[in-house]
């Protein structure tokens, strides 16, 4: 039998190639995916060999990342709950792809991650694998195996020579890739208490940050940002630099109580100076140029698309129907924001946009002023011509 699991190299999955091994008599075929979370492959993938892997994949999959995840979700605005930006909900679905398509080339008759039966993200893999490749058996150690604390984990790596580095305990659970963090656990259990500083792990504290402020000009094509300050660069290096300077700033942090897929709330703190950025950079040329019953109309899909993605539901048919409407909207998306950082705050201070709707003569009051005043009477006779109506029939 060949097994393929999603690795990361940490304690968890390291264990989890020698514990399937034992378990269900297989070989273990291991595989990682570089999202932004700052590791070596290199160095990956020679662990994983020595942990007990048959064969270890290595991929740099961050432009994929951007381009084929990130960017639709960010087009779509979609933020869960309204602040989430998702990213570790997109990074699941490109994982679990790369498992099936890895397991199709080995002849793998199943896949592997390391996730719990109280997390959200064991749902997002096995859907995908469901839509992409039913056929395959999901092997879940994590909700499986013997091991009831970190502790006999690492006794378990001990008496089996796996190679796991063993440094003190960080009482959060981690997430990373380049569209933002994910942080959780220890003292951000109780929502009453203010998240201590040592959590965020790329954020200063506004209170730290510069005093000077940072003006930025971010410019979008059809819905994807593609330059700063009039300069052209990569999705990468885009991604990255806003990460690095909205950091600076304190910008991006998150602290919210969200409802998790699998039906409790959970106290979650993320980190996404980028996503914060570009998200305020979209909404603000999509004031400029989207009509009024367009832009009500894709909030309502923005929170639908939110809701797919947490919901593990990335490959649906729904997703993908909600993509083209999304599509249609962004075709004239195309502008420049400058945007204003300061401590703790992105503000958009101009927009502007060769499809731009709005015009100057009709919103000044100046002597330029080309509305027409006198049609407003008959317009709120019209408007308002319901209300009394009811208000004739329905006295008070």
């Amino acid at each position: 039998m060949k097994v393929v699991l999603a690795y990361s190299g940490g304690l968890d999955t390291s264990v989890a190639v020698r514990w399937i091994k034992e378990k269900y008599q297989a070989e273990v075929i291991t595989y990682t995916a570089d999202l932004g979370q700052d590791i070596n492959l290199q160095e990956v993938k020679d662990k994983a060999i020595k942990t007990g892997a048959v064969k270890a994949y290595v991929e740099d999959a961050r432009e994929e990342f951007l381009q084929e995840y990130v960017f639709p979700a960010l087009k779509a605005g979609a933020l869960y709950q309204g602040k989430y930006p998702l990213a570790t909900a997109l990074g699941r679905p490109l994982i679990a792809k790369k498992l099936v398509e890895v397991a199709k080339k080995e002849k793998a008759e199943a896949v592997a991650h390391g996730c719990t039966g109280k997390g959200n993200d064991q749902v997002r893999f096995e859907l995908t694998f469901m839509a992409l490749s039913p056929e395959l058996k999901v092997i879940a150690p994590a909700r499986e195996w013997e091991f009831l604390s970190r502790e006999e984990e690492i006794e378990y790596a001990k008496r089996n020579n796996i190679p796991v580095e063993i440094s003190k305990k960080t009482p959060y659970s981690i997430d990373r890739n380049l569209w933002g963090i994910s942080i959780e656990c220890g003292e951000l259990e109780d929502p009453w208490k203010e998240p201590p500083e040592d959590a965020y792990q790329i954020t200063s504290s506004p209170e730290k940050a510069p005093a000077s402020p940072q003006y930025i000009e971010v410019e979008f094509e059809k819905g994807i940002p593609v330059s700063i300050d009039n300069k052209r660069i990569s999705p990468t290096e885009l991604i990255d630099y806003l990460n690095i300077q909205g950091a600076r700033y304190g910008i991006g942090r998150i602290d919210m109580v969200e409802d998790r897929l699998v039906g409790i709330k959970s106290r979650e703190i993320y980190e996404a100076p980028a996503a914060v950025i570009l998200h305020s950079v979209r909404e603000a040329l999509e004031s400029l140029i989207l009509d009024r019953e367009s832009r009500n109309f894709k909030n309502l899909i923005s929170s639908k698309y939110a809701e797919l993605i947490y919901y593990g539901w990335w490959f649906s048919t729904l997703r993908k129907a909600l993509d083209a409407f999304v599509e249609k909207l962004s075709t004239n998306l195309t502008g420049k924001a400058k945007i204003k950082l300061s401590p703790g705050q992105v503000n958009v201070v101009g927009r502007t946009s060769p499809y731009s709707l709005y015009n100057m003569n009709l919103a000044t009051y100046s002597e330029e002023d080309i509305f027409e005043h006198s049609a407003a009477k008959g317009f709120i006779t019209l408007w308002g011509l319901p209300l009394k109506v009811e208000s004739k029939i329905r006295k008070p």
